[in-house]
């Protein structure tokens, strides 16, 4: 018996079962339907505006309509000076509101981060004319604007200008006008990424600073704004294309006028399809303007090194 003990085979181990590969693609298969979704709510009017871009298409002219090739590009660039107006227009208005708003938008960010009696109100006022849409925004300001009964009637009983006045349809301030209506609506979102950026900044840097002496100029330039750069990049460049696609709040304010001196390209490419009821040459349009904000995007992003992690 101990030598057939001895002959006798140690059990087999049990087999292990081979692991099922549905748990690993359940929440693919999940996301699959909004997925699908979203690629085709993105991927067909992207690939609807690229062949309506070689085409020329006016259905109050069926009898023009046919493939055009690249005619619609080489006009835009050669032989149409208001393209190059809009766009020249389009840059400058991108800069400016950008740059106010960036530089506003530092500015509440760092206010309403200290601690101060009533700030919860004060973080609410400086936030709530982002939750206003943007057509509410126009016509709030359309009315501010009014010659008959916004500010510039209350500054001429003031002796200061005169009644009638109105600055959106003078050409020499049109420009300004729009741009602070649009600042009063685009200053929190930049107010409200900064903030929250701001708070994660860990209080024991500036003890150190203070400690070494620094002053609170030498802390917001070593500490606050390295901090603060992946905030700063992101947000101008997502402020920078809605600003470059205005087309609701100028359309609103002043359509464009007068005379042209506040057309977007956006707003140009509305007028064209919309009005002319040329969607061939303003899906050409679109597309230049889309290949511009994709190139700018991927400059920008690689010369500020978005997400390096320097801090």
């Amino acid at each position: 018996m101990a030598q057939a003990a001895a002959v006798a085979k140690p059990p087999a181990p049990p087999r292990r079962r081979r692991a099922s590969a549905t748990p690993r693609r359940l929440p693919y298969l999940l996301i699959a339907p909004a997925a699908l979704l979203m690629l085709g709510f993105i991927a067909y009017p992207v690939i609807s505006v690229f062949y309506y871009s070689l085409q020329n298409y006016n259905p109050t002219k069926p009898w023009r309509n046919g493939f055009a090739g690249l005619d619609n590009f080489t006009h835009a660039f050669t032989n149409d000076p208001q393209f190059w107006d809009t766009l020249t227009f389009s840059a400058k208005w991108v800069v400016v509101e950008v740059g106010l708003q960036l530089l506003f938008g530092l500015a509440l960010a760092l206010i309403v981060n200290q601690s101060f009696v009533g700030r919860s109100i004060g973080r609410a006022l400086v936030f709530s004319p982002w939750a206003v849409s943007g057509v509410l925004t126009s016509a709030i300001w359309v009315l501010l604007y009014n010659s008959q009964t916004g500010v510039t009637r209350y500054l001429a009983d003031m002796g200061i200008g005169q009644y009638g006045t109105s600055w959106l349809s003078d050409p020499s301030t049109v420009f300004s006008a729009a741009v602070v209506a649009d600042l009063w609506r685009g200053v929190p979102f930049f107010a409200i990424l900064i903030l929250a950026d701001l708070q994660s900044v860990s209080k024991d840097l500036y003890e150190a600073a203070e400690v070494d002496g620094a002053s609170r100029f030498k802390q917001f330039l070593h500490i606050t704004l390295p901090h603060l750069k992946d905030a700063i990049v992101l947000s101008t460049l997502l402020r920078a294309v809605w600003e470059f696609n205005n087309v609701d709040l100028l359309y609103t304010l002043t359509g464009g006028g007068p005379a042209g001196e506040t057309t977007t390209l956006p707003l140009y490419v509305a007028n064209t399809s919309v009005e002319a009821h040329n969607f061939g040459y303003a899906s050409a349009l679109t597309t230049v303007a889309f290949v511009i904000l994709l190139f700018f995007s991927m400059v920008y992003l690689r010369l500020s090194k978005f997400g390096g992690g320097d801090k």
